[in-house]
């Protein structure tokens, strides 16, 4: 009986032992679990924001990003719809505008993080040289995002308006969903011509920058960035916009072409 006694002691306490290792093995998982944050970003941000991350995850290893890229317009309707995204980074007010005015953005969270520019481009060996042909009968597409969604379409067409010459091309539009199908456009050579971003035009070796357009010609180009309120990751979210704005960041942002906005 007394031997019996002790195996049964022992069996407990080795019973016991077994549970306090598995609770401490899972409470060290929980606190050094992976962090996984989606976020979705303008199209014209995809090199940039992947080394942007990559900088991040030097100082929070477990930290892993789903991206998610797109037009600004459409990605702002897909977050009202309840997609689960932690941040959004656009390419344009609007949309952020938009999103905070139905209570979707997290209080505090929105920065303006960076302006760029809009070109006009073409083919490597088209003779354009200006606007001016954008009207000529040689000129028979000109590309540019949809300005109901795409933030660099709509950029596109304040330009042209400000030059008075969208009523003379409007029916040689070609509108894409977002601004790398537009940069596509004009590298198959499907279209004589179109508006993308300066940032956008450097990454390619089949396009030719005819000319910057003048910021005056159409509303500042801004990025804001905000955490989205229904994130199941607000901190996480809180701390990766806040290094938005941090010297790594903005180095690389600047590597890619960017200028840096007054916070």
């Amino acid at each position: 009986m007394r031997r019996m006694s002790v195996m049964r002691f022992w069996g407990c306490s080795c019973a016991y032992l077994a549970a306090c290792l598995l609770v401490m093995a899972l409470n060290g998982c929980r606190n050094n679990k992976d962090v996984s944050l989606t976020i979705s970003a303008a199209a014209s941000l995809q090199e940039t924001l992947v080394d942007v991350e990559s900088a991040y995850q030097t100082g929070h290893a477990t930290t892993d990003f789903r991206n998610n890229f797109g037009s600004s317009g459409t990605l702002a309707r897909e977050i009202e719809q309840g997609a689960p995204v932690d941040v959004f980074i656009s390419a344009a007010a609007k949309p952020m505008d938009d999103l905070e005015g139905k209570g979707l953005i997290a209080a505090g969270t929105r920065k303006n993080l960076l302006h760029n520019s809009l070109v006009l481009i073409a083919p490597p060996d088209s003779k354009m040289q200006g606007f001016a042909e954008l009207g000529d009968r040689s000129t028979r597409l000109i590309a540019m995002g949809d300005p109901a969604s795409v933030p660099a379409g709509a950029y596109a067409q304040q330009t042209l308006q400000s030059l008075h010459l969208y009523d003379q091309v409007k029916g040689k539009l070609v509108l894409g969903k977002d601004v790398r199908q537009v940069l596509t456009y004009i590298e198959t050579g499907n279209a004589d011509a179109g508006f993308v971003y300066a940032t956008d035009a450097r990454i390619s070796g089949r396009v030719r920058v005819v000319t910057t357009v003048p910021d005056s010609l159409h509303e500042l180009i801004v990025y804001p960035a905000a955490v989205i309120k229904t994130s199941g990751n607000q901190e996480d979210a809180k701390t990766f916009v806040e290094f938005l704005g941090s010297p790594e960041a903005k180095a690389v942002f600047m590597k890619h072409g960017y200028t840096l906005a007054s916070q």
